[in-house]
């Protein structure tokens, strides 16, 4: 198993990470666009897990 093959939902779970800390950061600030921020980031942060379940039942799936 490779690492350079988990490169792009890392990239896509940082991205999510970091809108999910910018959107608390809004919420504690009462800043407009905090609610949004978070549900965004949540989103990427899923759509990121997902990809890597989907890479690993490929990863297993090729080696039997």
């Amino acid at each position: 198993m490779k690492l350079k093959e988990f490169i792009t939902p890392l990239i896509v779970l940082l991205i999510g990470i970091g809108l999910t800390i910018l959107g608390a950061t809004f919420k504690i600030l009462h800043l407009q666009f905090a609610p949004q921020l978070l549900l965004v980031g949540t989103f990427i942060e899923f759509f990121a897990i997902l990809l890597t379940i989907i890479k690993l039942i490929k990863i297993a799936r090729n080696k039997n």
